[in-house]
């Protein structure tokens, strides 16, 4: 029996557990999952350090002319103590004396020979001091397991001389398809015959999501030849396919899969496009079997497949994130159905693509966003604040968000 969506998600993040975890250098963790909670080893800075290009000086020397007794380059070991009427020319970086009361850049100074400057009137306390800690403190937690890890976590963890890290390996995914009326891209195909599209889009989705994607094949409207692909798939966290769902007389795919013993978690989502979605389990290898029509396979992954992917490579963040837009024309809809609408956002609009029946393929590739309407809904005005959700790039949060319409 379908079921709705917010069961159907539901189901899904009860029931997945996150891959095993692996050991990886910090110059290849962009996209990766963090496997355990990062604490600082050093206080950031380390010592006092000048922000500025400029002099160490006394407050009690502003608006008087000073001796320069000494320069201290970023990176030096000095430790020069000044005393009033004395100061020291000091780089950005480099650790200040423990005497200087502020910096004075270089640029607000006079100077009136090599050894004497002239200090401006108007000095702060502390002034182009970076201190100690100030950035970050020993101890303090800096990454979280579960985070995100991409470049600015990188500078984190440069900071701290931390060569590697423990993250979620990539989930390795088997993708395969089912219908011999279907010819892969690459081959001729008669007049009678169709190019199956929904392979290579989901091969690429899943690899633009981080994933180990595998293609293991075409299989022939047979049971047996059905069997032999999932047989090795089962290697995969996760299998995807498309068709084969649905009641007609050729569709084996439910029949292969019970073979294996499927422990089958729904069968049906009370949505349009995509109702005839089977999601189950074997052993643990999870399964999501899509519609066969190339829309509702991608919109359906997008609201379903791309959460089993997050939660399988570990994320904290499982549920899909919202943003808000207003409807740039009235949209009419059937109501007594779940609905996802395709379109394009353009940073204050979001406008619903004209065309978006099920089995259309030239759709999503003019859309970078989705709305999902309640089955109560049959109309949206124009100028109503809609929420959506960008195709395009992953938001996700870590605290379920109703996003109907």
């Amino acid at each position: 029996m379908s079921i709705c969506i917010k069961e159907a998600l539901r189901i899904i993040t009860k029931n997945i557990s996150k891959v095993s975890c692996e050991i990886v250098p910090i110059e290849n963790i962009q996209g990766r999952i963090l496997a355990e909670d990062i604490y600082a080893k050093l206080s950031l800075p380390t010592f006092n350090n000048s922000a500025m290009d400029g002099y160490a000086i006394k407050l009690s020397d502003k608006n008087k002319k000073v001796k320069v007794i000494d320069i201290i380059f970023a990176g030096s070991e000095k430790r020069t103590q000044f005393k009033e009427n004395e100061c020291v020319k000091i780089m950005t970086g480099a650790r200040v004396p423990t005497t200087t009361e502020a910096i004075v850049p270089q640029e607000l100074v006079t100077v009136i020979d090599e050894d004497t400057i002239l200090l401006p009137d108007t000095i702060k306390a502390n002034q182009h001091i970076r201190f100690t800690g100030e950035d970050i403190q020993k101890d303090d937690k800096l990454l979280n397991k579960g985070d995100d890890l991409n470049f600015s976590s990188v500078t984190i963890l440069a900071s701290q001389g931390i060569t590697h890290v423990k993250v979620y390996r990539k989930p390795k995914v088997s993708v395969f398809t089912s219908g011999e009326e279907l010819k892969l891209h690459y081959e001729k195909i008669e007049e009678y015959q169709i190019y199956n599209s929904n392979t290579p889009t989901l091969l690429a989705r899943t690899q633009e999501l981080g994933a180990d994607v595998t293609f293991v094949g075409m299989a022939k409207d047979s049971v047996e030849s059905l069997k032999d692909v999932i047989s090795n798939s089962l290697y995969a966290d996760f299998i995807i396919t498309s068709g084969g769902i649905s009641v007609g007389d050729a569709d084996f795919t439910k029949e292969a899969f019970d073979s294996f013993d499927m422990e089958t978690l729904f069968n049906g989502i009370t949505i349009k496009p995509g109702k005839p979605t089977v999601f189950g389990k074997i052993d643990n290898t999870y399964v999501l079997n899509l519609p066969g029509n190339p829309l509702a396979a991608a919109l359906i992954f997008e609201v379903f497949g791309k959460i089993i992917m997050q939660k399988l490579s570990g994320s904290k963040n499982i549920y899909h994130n919202t943003l808000l837009a207003k409807m740039g024309e009235k949209l009419d809809n059937k109501k007594g159905r779940t609905t996802i609408i395709p379109g394009f956002f353009d940073g204050e609009y979001f406008t619903a693509s004209q065309k978006r029946a099920a089995g259309m393929v030239g759709v999503l590739h003019k859309c970078n966003s989705i709305m999902v309407l309640n089955k109560q809904n049959e109309k949206i005005e124009k100028d109503t604040i809609v929420k959506i959700l960008p195709i395009n790039w992953k938001f996700f949060t870590d605290t379920e968000k109703d996003y109907f319409n």
